[in-house]
């Protein structure tokens, strides 16, 4: 599956909005996705490093209309938790000499709130 068909949309409510400043961001994925493609997705989509991802199933709701009674589809909702300390790391190398490596991920996901 390509990333596209992977990640339907993202889901902006008061709580998603709050756990966006943890660097928790929620989207809509289809039904049939693991956490393994989800990760893959967001990580070539968004060019940001996943630390977690949470997966759940939601139940769809039982609608009426006039006389008939209906159900709506049941979805995969996915909370996935992004790295948001993009600072430098040190290490020793061979010879005890240390070593800097910088992170070339973002640290948010600019496109999720349309900016």
């Amino acid at each position: 599956m390509r990333p596209e068909d992977i990640i339907l949309k993202p889901i902006i409510t008061e709580k998603s909005s709050s756990d966006m400043q943890e660097g928790k961001y929620t989207f809509k994925v289809a039904k049939n996705a693991t956490k393994i493609q989800i990760k893959n997705a967001v990580e070539s989509l968004f060019e940001v490093k996943v630390i977690s991802v949470n997966t759940m199933i939601v139940k769809g709701k039982v609608k009426r209309v006039r006389a008939k009674e209906g159900k709506t589809p049941d979805w995969k909702k996915a909370i996935v938790t992004i790295d948001t300390n993009v600072g430098d790391i040190k290490y020793l190398a061979k010879g005890g000499k240390e070593v800097k490596v910088s992170k070339k991920y973002k640290d948010s996901i600019d496109e999720f709130m349309g900016a």
